[in-house]
């Protein structure tokens, strides 16, 4: 019986991954590459429009010091152009993740990722963005782009991310 349920399993994997769209390939053969849509929504990190030159040009996201939701100077200066760049791409939504280092109990780090996410939602909303368009979510610990206990790794992690999507179409 387990012999069948693996090869079942094994049989499920190999035909999913042979499902993909058959418009992959240009017409060069590049697989897409040079199109201009590398998100799938808008075109690349060239198209001041596309969610691509959000996250490269713009940035992203932000950093914070340990156990602080303040924003810093650095902080601001980069959620002033997520504001511009929002304010100018109405069709666009956020989620914005409150993120925590690895130090600190589970709820703690949860708290101060809340915290984080919803300083960087008063910023927004204060340089015009709807708050109808965000949405705050908090991560706490649980996400961290470094691991390891080291300073060197907590400074990335002590972060809120704006991860931008488009909005449904009425």
């Amino acid at each position: 019986m387990k012999v069948l349920l693996r090869a079942t399993f094994v049989i499920a994997g190999i035909a999913l991954s042979a499902c993909t769209s058959a418009e992959r390939f240009n017409n060069d053969g590049t697989g897409g590459a040079g199109t201009g849509t590398a998100s799938g929504i808008a075109g690349g990190a060239q198209d001041p429009t596309s969610p691509l030159f959000f996250q490269q040009s713009i940035g992203d996201r932000v950093l914070f010091e340990v156990d602080q939701s303040t924003l810093t100077p650095d902080s601001q200066f980069v959620l002033n152009g997520q504001a511009d760049w929002l304010n100018s791409n109405p069709e666009y939504t956020a989620i914005l993740e409150g993120h925590a280092d690895e130090q600190g109990t589970r709820e703690y780090n949860l708290a101060l990722g809340a915290r984080r996410a919803n300083a960087v939602l008063g910023h927004l909303v204060s340089k015009g963005v709807s708050a109808d368009r965000m949405r705050v979510i908090s991560y706490g610990k649980e996400r961290p782009l470094e691991i390891c206990s080291d300073e060197t790794c907590y400074s990335k992690n002590r972060r809120a991310v704006t991860v931008l999507s488009a909005a449904p179409s009425s």
